[in-house]
């Protein structure tokens, strides 16, 4: 952690030290204290919430080499995700998650990468929780 000059924490992650989601989670596990993220993205959401390791007041999260982790985080990784996702689902929500893995097929919709950013960007301002107080530079 670095501090700016607003005082609030910078916490970075690199694009360039991953190539796909297992390693994102490594990436930005890295980043907490006495806690390790293991990929799921509803924890990702209260992990960003904080009291699993993040400052407690606001902070900001850098993500350098953004455009590789758009690419390695992009519809391959999204289907990827969403078939591990329908081997284990509550089979009410296989038909959900099957139309989203035939969306990313057709390179249609969200990718990985988007529904990271947007989690992140719901706990920063205009967001749900921006009470959080986060903010995303994309570098």
């Amino acid at each position: 952690m670095t501090s700016r000059g607003d005082d609030l924490p910078v916490l970075v992650i690199d694009g360039a030290n991953f190539s796909d989601f297992a390693g994102f989670t490594r990436e930005f596990s890295r980043l907490l204290d006495n806690y390790t993220w293991h990929g799921n993205l509803d924890a990702f959401n209260d992990v960003l919430r904080g009291g699993f390791g993040t400052p407690e007041r606001g902070w900001i999260l850098r993500w350098l080499n953004s455009n590789a982790s758009r690419v390695a985080l992009g519809y391959d990784a999204t289907i990827e995700r969403l078939n591990q996702l329908l081997l284990t689902c509550h089979p009410s929500n296989r038909s959900t998650i099957a139309a989203r893995i035939a969306a990313a097929e057709r390179r249609d919709g969200p990718t990985l990468f988007d529904e990271i950013v947007g989690i992140i960007r719901a706990h920063g301002p205009g967001g749900g929780e921006s009470e959080d107080g986060i903010f995303l530079e994309l570098a």
